[in-house]
């Protein structure tokens, strides 16, 4: 007949049952808590566009008929407002661009570090120039367009380190190459609706390097542009569509963006909109992209409505992977813009080594991976189990 009291061998995987179930309960398990998100960091009037970085560091930051400069600890400085200064195209999307300071070959010219070039949404429509000190603007070049819808400068050489702008024409879009002395060449007439923050790929970006990319808001198609004029598609975002909705902006990350850096995005203030928007310059830390699976050379994605994010990495093929969700009332608009840290500037950079694995959106700071969790719990098993065995013995 058996007894009511349990065995010493029953005591024993009894404790050593507790111990394991003490043990994972008190170590956490990535997935419990929320994944990167933006920070609605800067309050700016009107904000529409971010651009740069300038040599100093600093981001110029487009606000309704007015540009201002802005450093990574929040410093907020009025530019080009004096005589002479901008005061332009009052709520509407004069997109940026600051120039590299790269130089024109074939016309033997070089585009001024730090001068800042912007859409003309007024007549006569066209380029308008800020130098770099902010107190001179003038007409740079004029295009037979009846709007523009987007720039970029060419910071790889494709298209001869030109100025790259880009208007819609009887349905399609015309890409122009302008160089420094102001003489533009057409790249296409025929490229497809293409509307936002535009870039330049990288040379490492697969077959799209070199490549103007941009954005098709309308279909959450990402386009590729050849020095050429042909056009590609590089791949469908996967996020939602539609006008004030989806894909506003594409940006390529630096090298050395993994050791520390931000991203930054313009949240412009949109009156009868279901994202209203918050008139302000959102960021995210390097730190939050890399933990999502972001490496130096991707390319991101950020929609209009909700400030979505994915990230695109081409090799022989081009992979998608969803970074951050959208925030609910946040209304992009523009260029993405990254910045580096001093010491993110030096040394050798990461390189992407194959495509990106699905993020870690959900992984909280500090968080103990689950391979960890389950050695712990085996050698926590490991050590009740001879401590009960030996209690066992004693009885």
């Amino acid at each position: 007949m058996g007894s009511e009291y349990p065995s010493g061998a029953m005591r024993a995987r009894r404790a050593v049952l507790a111990l394991v179930l003490a043990v994972v309960a008190l170590v956490p398990i990535s997935g419990g808590a929320a994944g990167p998100a933006w920070e609605q960091w800067k309050s700016v009037p009107g904000v529409f566009d971010v651009g740069g970085p300038r040599s100093d560091g600093s981001v110029l930051v487009a606000g309704t008929a007015a540009l201002y400069t802005l450093t990574s600890s929040g410093d907020l400085v009025p530019f080009a407002r004096g005589p002479g200064g901008y005061r332009d195209d009052r709520g509407m999307e004069a997109y940026l661009a600051v120039a590299p300071g790269q130089h024109v070959a074939s016309t033997g010219c070089d585009f001024n570090r730090d001068d800042t070039f912007l859409l003309r949404q007024h007549d006569p429509i066209g380029i308008t120039r800020i130098n770099q000190a902010g107190d001179e603007t003038g007409s740079f070049v004029n295009v037979g367009l009846p709007s523009l819808t987007g720039l970029a400068f060419d910071t790889e050489g494709s298209f001869e380190h030109r100025l790259l702008v880009a208007g819609p024409l009887d349905g399609k879009t015309e890409i122009v190459a302008i160089d420094c002395t102001g003489v533009g060449k057409y790249v296409t007439r025929t490229a497809p609706t293409l509307e936002g923050g535009f870039a330049v790929a990288p040379k490492s970006f697969g077959a799209f390097g070199g490549w103007l990319i941009a954005p098709d808001e309308n279909t959450g198609v990402i386009w590729g542009i050849g020095a050429d004029g042909t056009a590609k598609p590089v791949a469908a975002s996967g996020l939602p569509t539609g006008r004030g909705v989806g894909v506003e902006s594409i940006g390529f990350v630096p090298p050395g963006f993994a050791r520390g850096g931000q991203a930054y995005y313009a949240d412009r203030k949109t009156a009868g909109s279901q994202q209203p928007g918050s008139d302000s310059v959102l960021r995210i830390a390097s730190a939050a992209l890399v933990a999502a699976g972001v490496q130096d050379g991707d390319m991101l994605a950020v929609t209009e409505g909700g400030a979505s994010m994915i990230d695109v990495r081409c090799d022989t093929n081009c992979h998608v992977s969803p970074v951050l969700g959208a925030t609910a009332a946040a209304h992009g608009s523009g260029h993405l813009v990254f910045t580096l840290n001093t010491s993110a500037s030096q040394g050798p950079s990461a390189r992407p080594t194959g495509p990106p694995t699905q993020p870690a959106a959900n992984a909280a700071p500090g968080a103990v991976p689950l391979p960890i969790v389950i050695v712990i719990a085996l050698l926590a098993a490991a050590a009740g189990a001879a401590v009960a065995v030996a209690l066992a013995r004693r009885r």
